[in-house]
């Protein structure tokens, strides 16, 4: 895949040397085709040359929450220079109100703004809004120019690229959605600054990710240098940040639509969904419940023999790094069982788990016993962190 760096630098860290990428733009293939990923700091100030070179477009709509937007919306405004023909509409980014009323509340918004065919959508935020502003931008007038602006680490690494747009429903994380590929993704790093401590945290959890399905490489820097990467080191952020949006552009520039390949990109997620939903979307962030997830699924992957116990300790071990996590609820493994039954991924009734047969590479299995997942689910609530996280 073409990747282009405009500044890059070399550094040392733990007696290693890596590539660290002050900007750089990654191409993502997609059916509608080729799209950038523009990374680094200040990005945002070039937004208004980047989005001119994707053509004319009669208005510019902001779709945003408020915390979000001031945070970051002067900086948004100054790098877009926005003018009269320009309109921002905030709705409130908790998963709760991620469902199809958000949706209509923000279609008759665009349409009482005057927003048309040749209007240019922006999501600024995180994976919400990104999510629920991408689906917006797929069904208004069946279809209108996107540009995603993640503003939180796990937008900026996995949300905000590949074209997954999507809302819940109470039977599950979304369930209803659409395949809408941006032509733009402005990745600032400055974005991050003032991100909110929980929210950086639990967006570390797919960058551990990255490193157990694809890059045994990045899990040893991330297990060498977490410390820096808890304190935003920049050099830490410039080197894992974008290697992880290489991760996910190659995956999903393979198999954009999920057939295969990209399956891959779940490690965790059956797990974490479930959890999401019989907890009503209210005690974790999205990135926390994956964490929990990629816990279950190593060791999901030793108990039917794919995954070695050696492995399975050094993914518990970094996830545990990131810090205390809301507890395990408190349900039966039956319920949550049931959960993972109206799993997206789930095919002709049977349960689809992604597992690691080594650090840096996945595969989906769709033939794991029941009951061995319910002995998983058993014992998943007592892994407890340096803080005391228990089961509750």
């Amino acid at each position: 895949m073409p990747v282009y760096c405009g500044q890059c630098v070399t550094f040392k860290m733990f007696g290693r040397t890596f590539l660290r990428m002050k900007q750089k733009r990654i191409l993502v293939k997609s059916s509608a085709g080729r799209y950038a990923v523009l990374f680094g700091e200040g990005i945002l100030r070039r937004a208004s040359n980047e989005i001119r070179k994707l053509g004319e477009f009669s208005s510019t709509h902001i779709v945003s929450s408020p915390k979000v937007w001031r945070a970051v919306g002067n900086r948004v405004r100054e790098g877009l220079r926005l003018n009269s023909s320009s309109a921002v509409h905030l709705f409130n980014d908790a998963e709760t109100i991620k469902n199809l009323g958000t949706v209509e509340r923000i279609a008759r918004s665009l349409s009482r703004a005057g927003a048309d065919r040749k209007s240019l959508i922006l999501a600024v935020g995180g994976g919400v809004v990104g999510d629920v502003a991408g689906f917006v931008a797929a069904a208004y007038l069946r279809g209108v120019a996107l540009v995603q602006v993640p503003t939180t680490l796990i937008a900026q690494v996995d949300s905000a690229l590949g074209g997954k747009t999507g809302v819940d429903l109470p039977e599950g994380k979304n369930l209803v959605g659409a395949f809408y590929p941006p032509r733009l993704v402005l990745a600032d790093l400055h974005a991050l600054r003032t991100l909110p401590e929980r929210q950086y945290r639990g967006g570390l959890a797919e960058v551990i990710k990255y490193g157990v399905i694809a890059d045994a490489k990045l899990f040893a820097f991330l297990e060498a240098n977490f410390e820096r990467i808890l304190r935003r080191d920049h050099d830490a952020l410039r080197y894992f940040i974008p290697r992880s949006i290489e991760i996910k552009a190659d995956v999903v520039s393979r198999d954009e639509r999920e057939s295969s390949l990209r399956e891959m990109l779940n490690f965790g997620h059956t797990f974490g969904h479930a959890l999401e939903s019989v907890t009503k979307y209210k005690r974790y962030q999205h990135g926390e419940a994956v964490a929990w997830g990629m816990m279950a699924a190593a060791l999901l992957g030793h108990e039917v023999g794919v995954t070695r116990a050696d492995e399975v300790s050094r993914i518990v071990r970094l996830v545990r790094r990131m810090g205390p996590l809301p507890a395990w609820p408190r349900v039966p493994p039956a319920k949550l069982i049931a959960a993972m039954r109206s799993d997206k991924k789930t095919r002709a009734g049977r349960l689809r788990f992604v597992l690691a047969p080594r650090i840096g590479q996945a595969r989906s299995y769709d033939d794991v016993p029941v009951r061995v997942v319910e002995r998983v689910l058993h014992f998943a609530p007592h892994f407890v962190d340096g803080s005391g996280n228990r089961h509750g």
